[in-house]
């Protein structure tokens, strides 16, 4: 059993940039053709990034979701530092040509949102998820098990846009944000979760299933 939940294929955060790309290439064609293939380029990079397909959505309650398109760089116990407790860290790096819309790993209310000012160090990095900028959302199931989903900024990106706040309800492969341009989600488990990926293993959004909880 699936569920979709769809959205603009182009994600509404990307349209000034694609407008005025698109704008700029127009003039470019007119007055410097012999140019214009660089930034149609351009244009098109910018469509690829922002774009937001569909996904098809796991009914399965105890399923955690991916919270983002990438690989995955890193499984390992390690303390929650957003909620204090033992957690197992889950962490998708997103590369420039990645989806880079946000989607919710579960169902829940949020119970706690943080935001941090950081660094742009490479997302790739361990320590950029304690050091970069970053946004965390602690979110409670109906089960009450606990589950942290952060969004941390990279090198090149140097916007985190979050839509939900604290005490909102959110549902599992709901849209809640966006960062742009290169940058990392870390998921926070409870420890006895079941993980269902593997190191290097490329995942989506809302679809791929990283755990489940036991």
């Amino acid at each position: 059993m699936s569920n979709n939940l769809s959205y603009p294929s182009i994600a509404k955060e990307g349209l000034p940039f694609l407008g005025a790309a698109f704008a700029i290439s127009i003039l470019v064609s007119f007055f410097y053709f012999e140019l214009s293939w660089l930034f149609w380029i351009i244009t098109i990079f910018i469509l690829q990034f922002f774009r937001d397909p569909p996904r098809t959505i796991p009914q399965d309650k105890n399923a955690i979701l991916s919270g983002a398109d990438g690989k995955v760089i890193a499984i390992e116990k390690t303390d929650d530092p957003y909620y204090m407790r033992k957690s197992i860290k889950v962490s998708v790096f997103m590369n420039v040509f990645n989806v880079h819309s946000n989607k919710a790993p579960c169902q829940g209310k949020i119970i706690k949102k943080n935001y941090y000012p950081g660094k742009f160090l490479n997302a790739a990095l361990s320590k950029a998820s304690l050091e970069n900028e970053r946004c965390a959302l602690v979110i409670e199931r109906d089960d009450k098990k606990i589950i942290t989903c952060v969004q941390i900024a990279g090198l090149i990106a140097r916007r985190i846009l979050c839509y939900k706040n604290y005490n909102e309800l959110i549902s599992a492969g709901e849209r809640y944000g966006f960062i742009r341009f290169g940058s990392r989600v870390d998921l926070y488990l409870p420890v006895d979760a079941l993980i269902k990926v593997e190191l290097g293993q490329k995942v989506k959004n809302a679809e791929t299933i990283i755990a489940h909880l036991n």
